[in-house]
């Protein structure tokens, strides 16, 4: 079968005396039955291509299925007097939210099935959900489409009704109660997707009558609001990439005016939070790394702000959560997450320490505020995720419970941290694993990921699906590339803006470290980044196709120039501090030189596998199709160039567990396929 050919209707356009071609501008008429014809037309294609492998797919399948205990349950978690846990079972795609009152062997309620809530979707998610302070009504956000648009829903649990008002067009996770038990405050979105408006909603009373409480007008900018675990506060923090502001409101007093905490200064971005008569300061102010202050309830006018914890050259300060006696610091050193407390009456930290080389960590959302147990997630490449209490005042750790992994012995894998050098001397870490006895002596394969944006650093953390790999032979390796915070906030600005193809040098050098210790060879090699790690694929096999035998790129953003032109995207112009903006001749120019899209090449790449979902707001589904068709027009090899669009879906793929777990498969089955490998 031949690959489907995208019609060339050449669009082109002038700006800063350069002329932009785009032939295939027109695959973003989402209306357009040719444009869904092509896609199909792509999808069958890649299913022609692929059905030699159905039944690896298959056996991938089963496989890590075999893993996953099914049927299990979360570690409890005691809130307002109830124990709130979320449940699977076997065969079904989602979980079930439940709560016990007073004790675990109280009787079961359950709040939430996802699984008849989902009947008759093809894509169902909770965004998230928001108990009253007395426990009798749940808020819950939700998506049947894939897209960043939700709908908050209000149920009384006494009674089990799901009442009439529904929060149309919000933020699915920018909600929450004030402590009247009757009063909802939400975000919700602007034409092009962004968080700009609070509203509050009264429980009774008509949504289209909800008074606005906050707008966001500045486009750079967006609106979200949360509680301070002391209950005692609202926050409506607005965000730019590079500033901030945040406003708060007394959550006894639902009808007062937000007030300014202190007004947005351009490149200053700070956080807040509450315990008793004093507010903490988390601010990068005259400090890259951060720094912590506070100052008193009563006027937390800058003018009071005293600091608690100095800037560190060497240390970022990755944000504070707060209890009634302790505050819990979190730090990155080394590319490796630190967990501190502080235990006020003392007036002394304890750390908590790890053993692994490279492994992560997560706070739980530990609901109490007057608690002496800190929950945390802990997980490695090695270890599996497990959940563990921490009691802050006997400085002890119990272990709750552990990922269950059938057939997982931990002992037979090993991690390892190491470092590469990027052209301009820069030390780049990257986290690896394999199966111990995996010969080292270039000739097996390794699948290699990188991100390298906004700030997020890529953790590292254990996978079940990922045996299936390691048991075929293949080591698994993360580039710590710039462009997260791994190694501080210059880390990421060093990876943005007019520094974005540091990311890119970046990520080849470590995959040129990794062929050089013999880790693996081109030939062996295989890349996946996804959104914004689709624009690193991208990029890199543009500047060294003949680095990577194999490329899995999912919902790529790799249109770069032509997306940053279009202030009516979702995105587009809160996305200006992070790439540029191209109406400006100096950021048009250095986009163009990276943009892989505008930079496609009449020579050989490897073989290349693009998802995307036909509903994402983020990455829309025409960036990977404009490229694959480009690609295809272009490129001299005969390598495999597969488009697959999910037309149902958005930027997270399928939200079901088995759906996504086939999703897996088929990823693995293509670079199995690809690799040569058995």
């Amino acid at each position: 079968m031949k690959p489907p050919v995208a019609e060339v209707i050449p669009k082109n356009r002038t700006l800063h005396g350069e002329t932009l071609i785009d032939d295939y501008s027109w695959l973003r008429e989402k209306e357009n039955p040719k444009v869904i014809a092509y896609l199909e037309a792509e999808n069958r294609y890649t299913e022609a291509v692929m059905q030699p492998t159905e039944k690896l797919q298959q056996a991938l399948y089963t496989e890590m299925l075999a893993r996953i205990k099914q049927t299990d349950l979360t570690v409890p978690e005691l809130w307002g007097g109830y124990y709130y846990y979320r449940r699977t079972e076997e065969g079904k795609q989602y979980p079930i939210l439940c709560r016990k009152p007073g004790s675990l062997e109280a009787a079961e309620a359950i709040l939430l099935d996802q699984n008849q809530l989902a009947e008759g979707k093809s894509y169902f998610r909770i965004g998230t959900y928001q108990m009253s302070p007395d426990q009798r009504f749940i808020a819950y956000s939700v998506t049947t489409t894939g897209a960043e648009v939700y709908t908050i829903y209000i149920k009384n649990l006494e009674t089990g009704e799901t009442l009439a008002e529904q929060l149309t067009n919000a933020s699915g996770y920018g909600f929450d109660w004030a402590n009247d038990n009757t009063t909802l405050f939400y975000t919700v979105q602007d034409a092009a997707n962004r968080a700009y408006r609070i509203y509050r909603h009264t429980l009774g009373s008509n949504p289209k009558t909800d008074p606005l409480v906050l707008e966001e007008k500045d486009e750079l900018f967006n609106l979200t609001l949360e509680k301070t675990r002391s209950d005692a506060y609202f926050l409506a923090v607005a965000t730019s990439k590079q500033t901030s502001e945040v406003s708060y409101l007394k959550a006894d007093d639902p009808t007062g005016t937000f007030r300014i905490f202190a007004p947005r200064q351009t490149g200053v971005r700070y956080s807040v939070d509450h315990r008793g008569e004093r507010f903490y300061i988390v601010t990068d102010q005259n400090a890259k790394n951060s720094k912590l202050l506070q100052a008193p309830t009563a006027d937390p006018s800058p003018t009071n702000w005293q600091e608690l914890l100095a800037h560190r050259s060497d240390v970022l300060l990755d944000g504070i959560d707060l209890f009634k006696n302790y505050m819990v610091v979190y730090e990155r050193e080394n590319a490796l997450k630190r967990l501190r407390v502080y235990d006020f009456a003392a007036q002394a930290f304890q750390p908590i320490e790890f053993d692994e080389p490279v492994y992560s960590l997560f706070p739980s959302r530990n609901p109490e505020f007057d608690t002496e147990q800190l929950r945390f997630t802990y997980t490695s490449l090695v270890t599996p995720s497990s959940v563990y209490d921490y009691d802050m005042r006997l400085r002890t750790r119990a272990l709750k419970k552990q990922e269950t992994v059938y057939g997982y012995d931990p002992t037979s894998y090993t991690s390892e941290r190491l470092w590469a050098m990027a052209p301009d001397g820069t030390r780049v870490p990257i986290s690896l694993v394999y199966k111990k006895g995996r010969p080292r002596n270039g000739s097996q394969p390794l699948l290699l990921y990188g991100y390298g944006a906004y700030g997020l650093s890529m953790d590292p953390g254990f996978s079940g699906n990922r045996l299936s790999l390691l048991d075929r032979g293949f080591a698994f390796a993360i580039a710590h590339i710039r462009g997260g915070e791994e190694m501080g906030r210059a880390w990421y600005d060093d990876g943005k803006l007019l520094n974005k193809k540091n990311s890119f040098t970046d990520f080849i050098a470590c995959a040129e470290h990794l062929i050089a210790q013999k880790h693996t060879t081109p030939a062996k090699l295989a890349i996946f980044g996804g959104s914004a790690g689709g624009l690193l694929m991208g990029a890199v096999v543009n500047l060294r196709p003949e680095l990577f035998k194999s490329v899995i790129a999912k919902v790529p953003f790799v249109d770069v120039i032509n997306t940053m032109l279009d202030p009516n995207l979702p995105l587009t112009v809160g996305e200006y501090e992070e790439w540029g903006n191209p109406n400006d001749p100096i950021y048009f120019r250095y986009i163009r030189s990276y943009s892989p899209y505008d930079n496609v090449e009449a020579k050989n790449y490897p073989h290349i596998l693009l998802t995307t979902g036909i509903n994402d707001s983020q990455v829309p589904y025409w960036e990977p199709a404009k490229w694959a068709a480009k690609l295809r027009k272009l490129k001299t090899d005969d390598h495999m160039l597969l488009l697959k669009t999910n037309m149902g879906v958005g930027h997270g793929g399928s939200s079901g567990r088995y759906d996504a777990l086939k999703e897996v498969a088929f990823d693995y089955a293509y670079l199995l396929m690809t690799l040569e490998v058995d």
